[in-house]
């Protein structure tokens, strides 16, 4: 039986720019960093040698989370756009509070 571990990109720039993500591509903070780091020593301490398969968005801030985890694992990682969250369209790398004044709830 396998194992899947979802992994959630860390922190990234418009996070802390309180700007809308989506498809607006940005890199991870010194945090983001961090935490990618924590997050890969615990998945190699759970997961040792045994073969893995990684996957990832291709987006900037998922392929660096990616990347980290790849390394400690000394395994590479493959990025696609499949995986890519919802686009936001133009709302993308525009304030939060500029999305949140016009959105319509379903």
């Amino acid at each position: 039986m396998k194992n899947i571990f979802v992994v959630t990109h860390t922190q990234s720039v418009h996070h802390v720019e309180n700007k809308v993500g989506g498809w607006y591509d940005t890199e991870l903070t010194p945090k983001g960093r961090a935490d990618a780091e924590a997050t890969a020593a615990k998945l190699t301490a759970m997961i040792g040698s045994a073969p893995v398969e990684i996957f990832s968005s291709d987006l900037l801030r998922a392929s660096q989370t990616a990347a980290i985890i790849a390394e400690h694992l000394k395994h590479p990682f493959e990025s696609t756009d499949d995986l890519r969250e919802i686009s936001y369209g133009s709302a993308g790398g525009m304030p939060q509070e500029w999305l949140d004044a016009r959105q319509i709830p379903a």
